[in-house]
């Protein structure tokens, strides 16, 4: 049931991680067959930069890469499709170095990282996945022989370390719940900590509605406990930050800032149809309000544009 949420976590989680240290390309089809890679990654910033900000997940993504996150544990099939979009997008790259005669090299051939809860060791076994013996990566980091250019990420092997953090938060179970806990104990002006939390809140947000319409599963009540205190934590300070701007700016600008504010983040922007929303959701008793604009990332803006658009013309 949870599986939809996950990929869109999962690809938005790791879109707002990597953004800064390179192109990142969610869902990007091959032209072999109607497929999908979750994460295509191109560095941009220096490799220094992204290990030192991302760490583990950044010494991974220090050259091109294709990253799919599963939320359960990786099968034996699963896995033959993954390294089927790697050797695909590699045609693609052939065919395309051919059209432009610029000869491709294996160094310029993307990795793939596969990220998985845990992995089994038939499965390890199977595909000849073993530690690196350099001394480079951590314990948990599983390579395939050389030329398969990929990697199994078992998430749950992980040490429990700073290093780890980004990557342990797709984890599942207590290797998750930990991550998130440290998450939260991150300082307030962390550069990541803000926008993860936002993307954990949602990501609940999400599984809430889920149980509006059908039955949950155990996975989903498994979920709904790890993230309900990054979604608490968000909510918590988006309320804050609210009635601080309130305080700042007089209480009724400040409200129609945070409004405003929480529209752009929604949206990328607030045009002029947008902003015929404001005032109607102004004029809402302030628990109303809130309650939309805490789960206004389940509205689309159509759906906003119909419940609360002023219909007034220009």
């Amino acid at each position: 049931m949870t599986r939809q949420p996950h990929d869109q976590f999962a690809k938005q989680y790791l879109s707002e991680l990597l953004t800064p240290h390179g192109q990142v390309e969610v869902s990007r089809e091959l032209t072999s067959e109607v497929r999908q890679v979750d994460i295509w990654f191109l560095p941009t910033a220096s490799k220094s930069t992204a290990a030192q900000e991302i760490r583990l997940l950044g010494q991974m993504a220090s050259t091109a890469c294709l990253l799919e996150p599963f939320r359960n544990a990786t099968g034996i099939m699963a896995v033959r499709n993954c390294l089927l979009k790697l050797f695909a997008l590699y045609s693609d790259l052939q065919r395309k170095a051919r059209r432009e005669q610029n000869p491709i090299s294996e160094t310029d051939l993307p990795c793939l990282w596969i990220l998985s809860p845990s992995c089994s060791g038939q499965l390890l076994k199977g595909f000849g996945a073993k530690l690196d013996n350099s001394g480079n990566w951590v314990k948990g980091v599983y390579f395939l022989p050389e030329w398969f250019n990929t990697a199994l990420v078992a998430i749950n092997q992980l040490p429990p370390t700073e290093e780890t953090l980004w990557l342990r938060i797709l984890g599942r179970d207590r290797t998750q719940s930990q991550a998130i806990n440290e998450l939260l104990a991150l300082p307030d002006r962390h550069p990541k900590r803000r926008n993860i939390l936002e993307i954990l809140a949602n990501w609940r947000i999400k599984i809430d509605k889920i149980e509006e319409s059908e039955d949950l599963t155990e996975d989903d009540r498994e979920l709904i406990m790890n993230l309900s205190p990054a979604y608490l934590r968000w909510r918590e300070e988006t309320l804050e930050q609210g009635r601080e701007q309130g305080k700042e700016q007089g209480n009724l600008d400040g409200q129609r800032l945070m409004v405003e504010n929480l529209l752009a983040a929604r949206f990328g922007t607030v045009d002029l149809e947008l902003s015929r929303t404001i005032e109607p959701l102004m004029q809402l008793p302030i628990k109303d309000r809130t309650q939309v604009l805490l789960n206004l990332s389940n509205l689309s803006r159509q759906e906003l544009l119909e419940r609360f658009g002023d219909s007034r013309s220009d």
